[in-house]
């Protein structure tokens, strides 16, 4: 065995039948975003079965279980802004965050807003005026278009959301710097990217996601299904396991850090 193979020191992760269970309060704490934050902290969260696939039938929603759900609302409570592209926006059916009477006391208490809006990042602008994200929210989106798509989509979608130009060295198509830019000189520093692949694999390619929640569901998919992150930039970025969490169902929620 080589050297440094044999050096390797492993930890049983699977837990005891005394082990601790968390609630409400417990995940709260486990997941929190760094205090005093003065730039965006940006956390993606995605969910991918057991050979890699982040989608069935083009969907990842079908993939998780009441667990999965349970972390996935957890998250938007903590989060200042929720981020996601355009393309998930439609495949997913998105609406708006929603909260809890005691959510939103939580959330006062933390000095946030009692709903976080949602950040649509989409280089054309567009999205139907009837969709959802629209018709099914508190709190109007932002969406993050480019230079060359911000007076359209203002027209068309300038009466049910914030439209911004999120572009920067080109016109057509949004900068991801200059997008959390933005979200920061509004105070929305706990970021939440939803995905999809472009997205996360963007955020991943510029070097601006701070930490990954990985959902590992307990399922082979096989065929075409893609991965967590896309795009044809490569780059090696090293991320330390914060936690690792179980459920009967055999679903793995890791939270991993820069």
């Amino acid at each position: 065995m080589p050297e440094d193979a044999a050096a390797v020191r492993f930890t049983v992760l699977d837990p005891s039948p005394g082990a601790e269970s968390l609630d409400e309060t417990g995940l709260t704490d486990l997941y929190a975003y760094p205090d005093d934050l003065r730039a965006c902290w940006v956390r993606g969260n995605m969910i991918a079965t057991l050979d890699g696939g982040a989608t069935a039938d083009g969907k990842s929603g079908s993939l998780g279980g009441s667990g999965d759900r349970a972390i996935f609302l957890q998250l938007r409570q903590l989060a200042d802004v929720i981020l996601v592209g355009a393309g998930t926006v439609r495949t997913e059916n998105y609406s708006g965050a929603q909260c809890s009477p005691a959510q939103r006391q939580d959330r006062r208490h933390r000095g946030q807003a009692e709903v976080p809006p949602i950040a649509v990042v989409t280089n054309r602008g567009r999205i139907d005026h009837d969709a959802r994200i629209f018709t099914q929210t508190e709190v109007p989106p932002l969406i993050l278009t480019s230079a060359n798509a911000v007076a359209d989509a203002n027209a068309r979608l300038g009466s049910v959301a914030e439209v911004i130009d999120a572009s920067g060295p080109n016109a057509d198509r949004v900068d991801a710097a200059t997008a959390l830019k933005i979200l920061a000189e509004r105070d929305l520093f706990r970021v939440l990217a939803e995905g999809g692949p472009q997205i996360l694999g963007l955020l991943i390619e510029d070097d601006l996601l701070d930490e990954l929640c990985l959902t590992t569901a307990p399922l082979l998919i096989g065929g075409a299904a893609r991965r967590i992150a896309a795009g044809p930039g490569q780059v090696r970025t090293p991320l330390r396991r914060s936690h690792l969490l179980t459920d009967d169902a055999g679903y793995l929620y890791a939270r991993y850090i820069r």
